[in-house]
C-alpha cells in the first residue's frame, strides 16, 4: 500500500509538471504569435505610408503640366481681354460725350444771358457809329449807327453762341449712332445734351428775332 501512494504522487507531480510546461510553451507560441502579428501590421502600414507619398509625388508631376497649361491664354480670355479693350475707349468717349452736353448748355446760356465778347463788340459798334456820324446827321441816323448796329452786333454774337451750342449738343446725341452698337448713352448724358438743344434754339431764335428787328426793333424817330 505505502508503495503504491508513493508511486502515485510521483506520477500527478510528473503529469503537473508536464501540464506546467505545455502551458509554459503555449503562451511563448501565443507571444510570439503577437509579435508576428504586430510586426505585420507595422509592415503594412509602412508600406501603406511609402504607398501614399508615391502617389502623392506621382500626382504632383501629374500636376505640373496642368500648372503650366493654365498659364496659356484660352479663347475665352482672349475675347475677355478684348471686351475690356473696347470698353476703355468707350469710356474715355462717354466723359466727352458728357462734357460737350455741359459745355452745350453752358454756351445756350451764355446766348441768352450774354457774354463779355458780345458786351464788347457792342461796345465797339456804338463808338465807331459816333465817330462816323457827324451831328449834323438826322436823328434816324444817329440812332441807328449809334444803337442799332450795336445791338444788332449784340444778337449776332449771341445768336453765334446759340448755334454753337445747338451744333455742339446735336453731335452729343448723335455719338452713339457712331460707336459701338447697343452700348447705351447715359440718361444723363441725353438729359443735359437735350437742355443744351433746348438753349440753343431758343437763343438762335431770339437772335434772328432781334438782328431783324422783330423783336425789340429800334424806336421810331418821326
Amino acid at each position: 500500500m505505502g508503495t503504491k501512494t508513493v508511486d502515485g504522487a510521483e506520477t500527478g507531480a510528473e503529469a503537473k509538471n508536464d501540464e506546467k510546461k505545455a502551458t509554459a510553451e503555449t503562451v511563448t507560441a501565443e507571444a510570439a504569435a503577437g509579435e508576428s502579428a504586430a510586426e505585420e501590421t507595422a509592415a503594412g502600414e509602412s508600406a501603406a505610408e511609402e504607398t501614399a507619398v508615391e502617389a502623392g509625388k506621382t500626382s504632383a508631376e501629374a500636376g505640373e503640366p496642368e500648372a503650366e497649361d493654365s498659364d496659356e491664354l484660352t479663347d475665352d480670355d482672349l475675347d475677355e481681354l478684348s471686351d475690356l479693350a473696347e470698353e476703355e475707349p468707350e469710356g474715355a468717349s462717354g466723359v466727352g460725350q458728357g462734357a460737350g452736353a455741359i459745355v452745350s448748355v453752358a454756351l445756350g446760356l451764355v446766348s441768352l444771358t450774354g457774354g463779355w465778347i458780345g458786351t464788347i463788340a457792342a461796345a465797339r459798334e456804338t463808338l465807331i457809329g459816333q465817330l462816323q456820324t457827324s451831328s449834323s446827321a438826322s436823328v434816324a441816323t444817329q440812332v441807328k449807327e449809334v444803337y442799332g448796329d450795336a445791338w444788332q452786333t449784340t444778337a449776332l454774337w449771341a445768336g453765334l453762341f446759340a448755334l454753337v451750342a445747338l451744333i455742339t449738343a446735336v453731335v452729343v446725341l448723335a455719338r452713339p449712332a457712331f460707336g459701338s452698337p447697343g452700348r447705351a448713352q447715359a440718361p444723363w448724358i441725353k438729359s443735359v445734351a437735350w437742355a443744351g438743344v433746348a438753349l440753343g434754339v431758343i437763343g438762335l431764335l431770339l437772335a434772328v428775332l432781334k438782328y431783324s428787328d422783330a423783336l425789340l426793333g429800334l424806336p421810331s424817330t418821326s
